[in-house]
């Protein structure tokens, strides 16, 4: 039963591909197409492809969704601070939220064919990585200026994929750029790698949680201490959402000497 459960999932996941790649070219193409448009509809038109393979995802794997602490977005200058698990939230966010937002990314991605043609045409935030203690200087510069003209940052602060139930070192870049432009930083939580694991062709039917949490200010407080409140909130709620995969951490606080 297993054994046919497993295959069926792989199936669907190889349809799921097929489906990405037979309409990622195409969209590209209308991206270039559209190119002359002003960003605003740039961005709206482009969003179609994400919000396509988030429907792919549902109908042909069964991968569902729900968002909670939707009350929480604030109509104000913000830098979304997300856990990150897999490709799926990188889909969903610009699909789902009121405002335009803007990657951070490496300069590199701009020239991978179709998808860097599609976010080259976006205004985000590229690095040039060779530039070295000036990179930093770049995203604050382009933030400053996305930020004024009402678009939203939105920064994966562990960096990379981490694998469901684990927790990645938070790096500062995005708490340091909130304090640089004032803007208050909106947490994110999400359980997206029990679906969507990274590195892994066979993906599994089931229910991603998106948790918004409060706004946090960024005023008068250090990058440091920013990123710490961020953290707290994000790995406390992940612990909320996906139990099951944080026994460990449970049981090494119940058999920690409560002297010690």
């Amino acid at each position: 039963m297993d054994g046919a459960r497993t295959a069926w999932q792989a199936l669907r996941s190889g349809l799921f591909v097929l489906f990405q790649v037979v309409t990622v070219a195409p969209y590209a193409l209308l991206c270039l197409a559209w190119s002359p448009l002003p960003l605003h509809w740039r961005y709206r038109l482009t969003v179609g492809w994400p919000r396509l393979v988030i429907w792919g995802a549902r109908r042909i794997v069964g991968i569902r969704h729900r968002v909670i602490g939707a009350e929480h977005l604030p109509d104000a200058p913000a830098i979304l601070l997300s856990k990150h698990q897999s490709t799926w939230e990188t889909l969903f966010f610009p699909t789902f939220m009121p405002r335009e937002l803007c990657y951070v990314f490496k300069r590199e991605l701009l020239f991978l064919p179709f998808f860097g043609w599609g976010i080259a045409l976006l205004g985000m935030i590229h690095i040039d990585r060779r530039r070295g203690t000036d990179a930093f200087e770049q995203v604050v510069r382009q933030g400053e200026r996305k930020l004024a003209e009402g678009r939203w940052i939105i920064i994966f602060p562990e960096g990379t994929r981490t694998r469901a139930g684990s927790q990645g070192k938070y790096k500062t870049g995005g708490a340091r750029l909130a304090v640089r432009t004032g803007a208050v930083v909106v947490p994110i939580a999400v359980n997206s790698g029990e679906c969507w694991p990274r590195r892994r062709f066979v993906l599994r039917p089931g229910l991603i949680t998106v948790s918004i949490g409060p706004p946090i200010d960024s005023a008068g407080k250090t990058a440091e201490q920013l990123n710490q409140e961020v953290e707290g909130w994000i790995e406390s709620e992940m612990r909320r959402l996906s139990p099951h995969l944080y026994r460990s951490d449970a049981h090494a606080g119940a058999t920690k000497d409560p002297i010690a």
